[in-house]
């Protein structure tokens, strides 16, 4: 079920018999990543733990084997309480496992009107349609390819753009008048040619030229977190390059679907597309190895 803030904020770390359960923000909100924090109820060590939410596999790490995190996604169509799965134990042992229904917060999207060119409101053609299916599939093969990549992000997320948001993540979208679609992104004020910058270590997955997007870079971080940059004028960087935060990626443009110069920022955890202002709402100061 779909929580008030004021519900939500009354809860404690989530419990299962197995395990204890953190979530940050502590009220997850349709869209938004999740950072989860788990501990086995006994206080003992544990040698794994694996999970799994909306669908996506979750991969935790740990530097002392008794706190575990991992970042998860919440889908912007959850109208419900999530599933979250987790699978621990030590090795030479019976695994735990166990599950814990995460409530969801609705999140406040709205609507907003757009003009844009006539053929990008028609209805597409079969080779059109075969070639905007094509570049989608190939998103999620980008997507689903990143849990292979270790974790290369490290610290807190920064914008790619330090400007104005113009458009907010999930807002249905009004095309010449008809309601075509879901803002599956963030867009950032820009001119043509200003800068676009890492906003954390990451390797180019891809560069190209896409109908809908125009001139794109994704940005694979590792263990399933992809971030995609969308409309841009130029790229500044070439598939297989690693990229550090705040390392020049491409220029802004106004290529592809648009109705102004701006950029289109996405960020995927798998397949699920989630609001990129909340990855760089989380601290992650878990994820790095205390100093000795």
């Amino acid at each position: 079920m779909l929580l008030s803030a004021v519900t939500l904020a009354s809860f404690r770390p989530y419990a299962t018999e197995q395990f204890i359960i953190d979530l940050t923000p502590r009220q997850p909100v349709q869209g938004g990543f999740v950072e989860i924090t788990v501990r086995v109820q006994d206080h003992s060590r544990a040698t794994m733990m694996t999970g799994r939410l909306a669908g996506q596999t979750l991969y935790f790490e740990s530097h002392d084997s008794v706190a575990w995190h991992t970042l998860g996604g919440i889908p912007v169509t959850a109208t419900s309480d999530l599933q979250l799965t987790l699978v621990g134990g030590r090795a030479g042992e019976a695994p735990l496992i166990d599950t814990v229904s995460i409530p969801v917060q609705e999140g406040r999207f709205g609507v907003e009107q757009l003009r844009v060119n006539p053929r990008f409101s028609r209805k597409p053609d079969s080779a059109l349609s075969a070639r905007i299916a094509r570049e989608y599939q190939r998103a999620m093969q980008i997507s689903r390819a990143s849990f292979r990549t270790p974790r290369l992000w490290s610290g807190p997320f920064q914008r790619p753009r330090p400007t104005r948001v113009t458009s907010r993540f999930g807002r249905g979208r009004e095309f010449n008048g008809e309601l075509q679609s879901r803002h599956l992104g963030v867009d950032l004020a820009g001119s043509v040619g200003a800068p676009v910058v890492a906003p954390n270590r990451g390797v180019v997955a891809l560069v190209d030229s896409t109908y809908y997007g125009g001139n794109v870079v994704y940005l694979d971080h590792g263990r399933g977190l992809v971030t995609a940059y969308l409309h841009l004028s130029r790229a500044t960087v070439s598939v297989g390059d690693t990229v550090l935060t705040g390392m020049p990626i491409g220029r802004v443009g106004a290529t592809g679907r648009v109705t102004a110069a701006h950029l289109h920022w996405i960020a995927r955890f798998g397949t699920v597309t989630l609001n990129p202002l909340s990855l760089e709402q989380l601290p992650l100061a878990a994820f790095d190895r205390p100093e000795p």
